[in-house]
C-alpha cells in the first residue's frame, strides 16, 4: 500500500519559515518523481514544487526564490522548505507522486496545514 504522510506545517507569521516533511511507504522512492501541491480555501490544487529521480528541482513562480525542494532516498522522504511565507501561502500542502503538473500526480497524501497570519 502506498502511503505518504506530510509533517511541518503550523500557524506562523508572515516573514516566517517553514519545513515540510513527507515520509513515504510501499513503492521505491528513489525511482519515483515527487512534487507538492497545495490547495488554498476556495481554490483548486496548485503545484509548487517537483524533484525528480535524478534530483532536478522545479518550482512554480510563486516560489521561486523562496523555496527549497529536497530528498533523502535512504529515508524515503522528501522535503520543501519555505521562507518569507505570505498570507497567500496559507492553504493545505500535501506531498505526492509525480513531477511537474497536476495531471502527472498520483498518490497524494492527506497533507499538513499551513496558515499565515498576523
Amino acid at each position: 500500500e502506498v502511503q505518504l504522510v506530510e509533517s511541518g506545517g503550523g500557524e506562523v507569521q508572515p516573514g516566517a519559515s517553514l519545513t515540510l516533511s513527507c515520509t513515504t511507504s510501499g513503492f521505491t522512492f528513489a525511482h519515483s518523481d515527487m512534487m507538492w501541491v497545495r490547495q488554498s480555501p476556495g481554490k483548486g490544487l496548485e503545484w509548487i514544487s517537483g524533484i525528480s529521480r535524478n534530483y532536478a528541482a522545479y518550482y512554480a513562480d510563486s516560489m521561486k526564490g523562496r523555496a527549497s525542494i529536497s530528498r533523502d532516498n535512504g529515508r524515503s522522504m522528501t522535503t520543501l522548505r519555505i521562507r518569507n511565507l505570505k498570507t497567500e501561502d496559507t492553504a493545505m500542502y500535501y506531498c505526492a507522486r509525480g513531477l511537474n503538473s497536476l495531471t502527472a500526480m498520483t498518490d497524494k497524501g492527506q497533507g499538513t496545514q499551513v496558515t499565515v497570519s498576523s
